[in-house]
């Protein structure tokens, strides 16, 4: 930002004050209503991903319309809460919280769903590239998470640099408050580690299955460990976090956005085209699956802007 203020003043353009002020809002820990937009959004491409994926299975236990009907909740008090109502916020983070705990526990049932195929864990290649994605109840979870920190936040018009005094620290450090001041980097980029392996890792045996048709389809395995990397290594280096982390995770933002491009036209190009369109979404490569991996850029950046963590 200090090439903002340097150019500050009155010849200065609208949409650089704009851009500047939206730079300063993420900083302060100011995007709660943003946050929780988000969250809501990005619940209904991983509810329709999680719906027609189980649709296909079935629908064979119960469990399986948990997460569909989570993400519609989700996205319900997601919106609610970007409307800056504190009963939002608090609706927000407790159906993100039971979001994030349905993940664990289809990770536990896709994780028993490869162990009883033929073979089981004794041929586990096979087994996981043919049974259920061992990642995507995990992935599923990545809006909860936003929705999660992003009840925390202060709202975009809270006054700079303001800090709760009603929220005393524990052992000198109170997590709540850090991150209603923006500083949390260090456990972003952790989370955008975590969350790009099992994107990337979701990626690579999608892709496999389709025998790697199109060399483009190279490109979010190649990315992933590209981005781990970063994220890692932005963890006790700011000068990494704020040079190199961002510029990788708008190549993957990139990458996703035109993986979702290829999704879309091989769905269209499917026997019927729009005509069948909701029998081409369910059985055609999974629409919306390169816009979760561009999730993880999303993360990268967001970490990339956030303040340290104190010693």
């Amino acid at each position: 930002m200090q090439f903002f203020a340097e150019r500050r003043g009155p010849e200065t353009p609208a949409i650089e004050t704009d851009v500047e002020a939206i730079y300063d809002d993420i900083r302060e820990g100011r995007f709660e209503r943003s946050m929780a937009l988000l969250a809501g959004l990005s619940s209904i491409l991983s509810g329709l991903e999680v719906g027609y994926e189980h649709y296909r299975a079935g629908y064979g236990n119960p469990i399986m319309y948990t997460p569909v009907l989570l993400s519609g909740a989700l996205t319900g008090v997601g919106v609610w809460a970007s409307f800056g109502s504190k009963a939002g916020r608090k609706a927000l983070r407790i159906t993100s919280v039971i979001t994030l705990l349905d993940s664990v526990t289809g990770l536990y049932f896709h994780i028993r769903g490869i162990q009883r195929k033929p073979g089981g864990w004794r041929i586990p290649i096979v087994n996981i590239v043919m049974g259920p994605p061992i990642f995507a109840p995990l992935l599923f979870g990545t809006s909860a998470y936003l929705g999660l920190i992003g009840s925390y936040m202060r709202r975009e018009d809270a006054p700079g640099g303001a800090v709760d005094v009603s929220m005393p620290r524990v052992s000198g450090l109170n997590w709540k408050q850090e991150l209603r001041e923006g500083r949390f980097q260090k456990h972003v980029a952790a989370i955008t580690v975590l969350w790009s392996f099992f994107s990337g890792f979701e990626a690579w045996y999608s892709h496999y299955k389709n025998n790697f048709k199109y060399k483009v389809q190279w490109t979010p395995v190649l990315l992933t460990p590209v981005l781990m990397a970063a994220a890692a290594a932005s963890i006790p280096s700011r000068t990494i976090a704020k040079k190199i982390l961002p510029a990788v995770s708008i190549i993957t933002i990139a990458d996703g956005s035109i993986g979702f491009y290829y999704h879309a036209r091989g769905v269209v190009r499917r026997p019927g085209s729009l005509k069948k369109w909701i029998y081409n979404i369910m059985y055609g490569p999974p629409i919306f699956a390169p816009l979760l991996f561009a999730a993880c850029g999303t993360l990268g950046l967001l970490a990339s802007i956030l303040r340290r963590e104190p010693k």
